[in-house]
């Protein structure tokens, strides 16, 4: 009998299970309502657990944030966020003094490495219509030789990501967004320079994969050296090897074997995480993530002393106004404006 390439299957959590080189995956949607003129909600605030609101409400939830939704000024060390924003603006701040609005498509990716701060707010810019909030926040681990490289974002525009748009045999549309890796001859953008995902040779792939009704695709072989997750977010089921697949489950699949997926009655997203095992002790404690509890301590210790820079601007959520468009600027002092 030939070996099924389905290693595990598993309920979609919040966050989602990952595995090496992966720490944490946690997708958020998030139905804002019409924006107050001050980026919050136009709506009372009473009854949310203000300051830890991860409990939907009416669509949506605050998160950490008080008048804004998001997560204001917190630290990290030793790892990377990748924020793959499928709809709606964020507001980037860190202690580096850069800062960013992005979204609608857009990926930022960061190295908190040697130890950074940073703000993620979801301003609700529309005041007259709702705010619709969508995105995927990646953990990626970093090995233990690029713990302590210095903390920096690169900003992977929307426009410079490929969607590659196929048909299967019976002209049903696919469409496979590149936010790491490789398909075929198309390659997403370049990640962070000291990320695990800069060497090819850890075949670190993110893709967002989009299926029109009772749409086939097979997912490329990889080298089997890699682990790869796909997580089936949003559709009605999907079909693998005869098993039919519910909504909201995560297949952990072997890389090294040919895998189908047919696509049941409605249209479906799916994300697939992709790479090369780090294979090192991890050792996560909050917002750090080292190889020991020596380790982990010591950014505690540091965080008190130095808070890996201080915080430079003027709130812990730091928001970019309401006419700002997306842009980013770097701690280096170069801007870059996309709207």
């Amino acid at each position: 009998m030939k070996p099924s390439a389905i290693l595990k299957i598993k309920k979609l959590g919040f966050p989602g299970e990952t595995q090496d080189p992966f720490l944490f995956c946690v997708h958020h949607l998030d139905f804002y309502p019409e924006g107050d003129g001050k980026l919050g909600p136009k709506t009372s605030l009473a009854e949310r657990n203000i300051g830890n609101d991860f409990v939907i409400k009416d669509g949506w939830r605050m998160y950490h944030g008080e008048t804004v939704p998001g997560f204001p000024a917190h630290p990290h060390r030793g790892f990377e966020t990748i924020t793959f924003v499928l709809q709606g603006i964020i507001d980037h701040a860190d202690s580096n003094g850069a800062a960013g609005r992005y979204g609608n498509g857009d990926v930022q990716w960061m190295t908190a490495g040697s130890g950074l701060q940073h703000s993620e707010m979801f301003p609700l810019l529309k005041e007259n219509e709702k705010n619709t909030t969508e995105l995927f926040q990646i953990w990626l681990n970093l090995p233990a030789k690029s713990k302590f490289v210095k903390p920096a974002f690169k900003m992977l525009w929307e426009d410079s990501i490929p969607k590659i748009k196929l048909k299967d045999k019976n002209q049903k549309n696919i469409e496979i967004e590149l936010a790491a890796g490789k398909y075929k001859n198309y390659s997403a953008p370049d990640p962070a320079p000291d990320s695990w995902a800069a060497n090819p040779e850890n075949e670190v792939n993110i893709w967002q994969i989009k299926f029109e009704e009772n749409a086939i695709w097979e997912i490329p072989v990889a080298s089997g050296k890699v682990n790869r997750s796909l997580y089936f977010f949003e559709g009605e089921n999907i079909e693998v090897e005869s098993n039919l697949i519910a909504v909201n489950q995560v297949l952990e699949l072997n890389a090294g074997m040919e895998i189908s997926i047919k696509n049941g009655n409605k249209p479906a997203r799916l994300l697939l995480l992709q790479g090369k095992p780090i294979g090192e002790p991890v050792e996560q404690y909050g917002p750090f993530v080292m190889n020991n509890m020596a380790e982990i301590q010591e950014a505690f210790a540091d965080y008190q002393k130095t808070r890996f820079g201080g915080w430079p601007w003027q709130r812990s959520d730091m928001v970019h106004g309401n006419k700002t468009g997306r842009f980013a600027k770097f701690s280096d002092g170069t801007e870059i404006n996309k709207d």
